[in-house]
């Protein structure tokens, strides 16, 4: 059994790990501000005897009495709706959040695994993208202020290692649905599912003929446990790369079929450094991890669309 600190416990993905370490047998203390975290998302483990809850903002001095074995940093404003809106918060959880963390994990002698992003490889000319893909970004762009702040901790998270021979581990995890998600949050799944519905059209940026790569939740949460487990010290894609792989067209068929919604579509322009087309190459989590994703698109969407139905 270990003791895991997780910041942004309360979170889409943060409550799914807590739920999944404290069915392992670990001691979980979440960490969450209630930005954009909610309480209730914890419902199945708050009064469990090996679970704890500190209401807190990362970019602030961080203590936690009592060892830690683990420190995972999922704290972010990652939905399109709040960096936007908060976009200097969003950097400062990048820098402050990412420097206190890494501070605690130094003093307990604890490991280390951030939660990052697919959107570190910004401006992709190619796909898949591994690991190792030149960067190419426009740092002065609306949505930049969420890039460039998972950029800076993983950079940061490397100098820690290289410095202090720190053991650390950095999920760059790809489009992610599932319960718990926000219905407004600006993604697209909750965005369409909500829309169907509610018998509005589902607006699609630009022509929706990118292809995506779309993980239910259950996927990428068993990718970071195995990752714990393992011994990958550089960064590592978590993603479905197919035979999930449909265009935004597809999935608006794919959600209004289940529906049975009446929704037509519209198009309206891609927001600024939007990517027309992201796909991860997960060859290095194939061989690095014991990992590989096995929930269909078409399953995982029935799961949130029925999760989705007890909210809206």
């Amino acid at each position: 059994m270990s003791r895991v600190l997780v910041t942004g416990g309360a979170g889409f993905i943060g409550s799914h790990l807590c739920d999944a370490l404290i069915a392992d047998g670990h001691e979980v203390v979440a960490m969450e501000n209630r930005v954009t975290g909610r309480t209730d998302n914890l419902d199945d483990v708050f009064y469990h005897d090996r679970f704890s809850f500190y209401e807190h903002d990362v970019t602030e001095f961080i203590h936690v009495p009592g060892d830690l074995d683990w420190v995972i940093h999922l704290a972010s404003l990652d939905s399109p709706v709040f960096y936007w809106d908060q976009s200097i918060k969003t950097l400062r959880i990048g820098a402050l959040g990412t420097h206190k963390t890494l501070s605690v994990a130094k003093k307990k002698d604890a490991e280390y695994l951030f939660a990052s992003t697919s959107e570190v490889y910004g401006d992709s000319e190619f796909n898949p993208q591994p690991e190792d893909y030149p960067v190419t970004s426009t740092p002065t762009v609306p949505r930049s202020c969420y890039d460039e702040s998972k950029r800076y901790s993983e950079s940061l998270i490397r100098a820690y290692r290289d410095k202090h021979d720190f053991n650390v581990r950095v999920a760059r995890i790809f489009n992610t649905y599932g319960a718990r998600m926000r219905t407004n949050d600006g993604r697209v799944i909750p965005t369409f599912v909500r829309q169907a519905l509610t018998g509005e059209d589902l607006t699609v940026s630009g022509d929706g003929t990118g292809p995506r790569r779309f993980c239910s939740i259950s996927d990428p949460i068993d990718g970071l446990q195995d990752l714990l487990r393992a011994d990958v010290q550089t960064p590592i894609n978590i993603s479905n790369p197919n035979p999930d792989g449909r265009t935004i067209l597809d999935l608006s068929g794919l959600i209004i079929q289940p529906t049975d919604s009446d929704s037509a579509l519209t198009h309206e322009p891609l927001p600024p450094q939007a990517q027309p087309v992201r796909q991860p190459d997960i060859v290095k989590p194939q061989s690095g991890l014991e990992w590989e994703p096995d929930v269909s698109l078409e399953a995982g969407l029935r799961e949130f669309i029925a999760y989705s139905k007890t909210v809206i």
